[in-house]
């Protein structure tokens, strides 16, 4: 009977060992000046120090704390977990402040989309998104026209309460945000023309005038209607738009100051009582400049001021006829301006 051959033994396999790294959790930091097998370092995370708290060695800096951010925006006392968001904004008290946004990126599915609107409708409702829509506007508007963030804000106020209120029910809401910014900027003392806030909005001066005057008997901004509202929203004087036309035109400071008085002056005597302050302010520009001798054109002063050339020559005009009035005699004497640089009537 034939026996096949055993089959041998298989051999061991030898794997191929491969060198691992780790971290040796065996290091430990110790103090090199205390040299204390069981050290004390404290994590100062307020300086970002790494201090040994038996000797106060500082043996590490720039440390990054890696905690949470617990932080509080809450008015009132108490613990407020909030880890996302910015402060909360006293006009959109009551509306949720914090958005979700879907991306975009769906592979052409168009599944994007349609959790965008899903996410739309569940946010808010439609009154809370056209409020943040006109906050939005108005912050745009006011970063455009160079406002400070206080009239802004004294905007969107005015903006909510007639909004709450229905005042301008079937207005349009640039006309209301336009009348809104007007309003705010005399309140805050920092008056705009309406030319300028319309060309600003691209709302009809009609338009905002009728904003305007629904607004202001709301509110009761009227400047008859009460001592403490009537300091609320002074009228937009000569005086006030003096300044920024001054300053655009790249005049003096002296010119500023020699042009109030005139339109004080002007005033007492009632020179040119029933023109709007911004043909008063483009005219007294241009007298103080003839009598200072600081020449500037009816054009220069007419693009800055928005009004045309006869405007301005016309209460140029007035002013002429009553100069002795309205010019300070002390300023003749002192040699500060020069009579004979007026012209009769003005250029033609």
């Amino acid at each position: 009977m034939a026996y096949s051959q055993p089959f041998p033994l298989a051999q061991p396999l030898t794997k191929a060992t491969q060198q691992t790294f780790a971290p040796d959790l065996a290091v430990r930091l110790i103090c090199p000046e205390c040299r204390d097998p069981n050290p004390n370092i404290v994590e100062e995370f307020s300086s970002g120090d790494l201090v040994c708290g038996t000797c106060g060695l500082v043996l590490g800096d720039r440390v990054v704390d890696t905690r949470s951010e617990w932080r509080t925006f809450a008015n009132d006392e108490g613990d407020d977990p909030s880890r996302v968001g910015a402060a909360s904004d006293p006009a959109m008290d009551g509306i949720e402040q914090l958005d979700t946004v879907i991306s975009f990126q769906d592979g052409g599915s168009g599944l994007a989309r349609e959790l965008q609107r899903a996410a739309s409708r569940s946010q808010s409702s439609r009154a809370e998104r056209n409020l943040l829509t006109a906050f939005r506007d108005i912050s745009s508007w006011c970063d455009q026209f160079s406002l400070p963030k206080t009239i802004a804000d004294i905007a969107k106020q005015l903006y909510k309460r007639s909004d709450e209120e229905k005042l301008l029910r079937g207005k349009q809401p640039d006309a209301v945000i336009a009348a809104c910014i007007f309003i705010a900027c005399r309140q805050a003392h920092v008056p705009r023309t309406f030319r300028e806030i319309c060309n600003l909005t691209h709302v009809t001066k009609k338009t905002l005038g009728q904003c305007y005057k629904a607004l202001e008997q709301a509110f009761n901004l009227t400047p008859g209607a009460s001592a403490t509202h009537a300091s609320l929203t002074p009228s937009t004087g000569p005086e006030s738009l003096v300044v920024r036309y001054c300053n655009h035109l790249d005049l003096p400071p002296k010119v500023q100051s020699y042009c109030a008085d005139i339109i004080v002056a002007a005033r007492e005597h009632g020179i040119a009582d029933g023109r709007s302050p911004v043909s008063i302010a483009g005219g007294a520009i241009y007298f103080t400049c003839c009598l200072l001798n600081a020449p500037k054109t009816l054009k220069e002063i007419g693009d800055v001021a928005g009004v045309s050339e006869g405007t301005i020559r016309l209460v140029y005009r007035l002013y002429y006829a009553e100069r002795m009035k309205i010019v300070k005699p002390k300023w003749i004497d002192e040699g500060k301006v020069t009579m004979a640089n007026l012209k009769d009537e003005g250029p033609r």
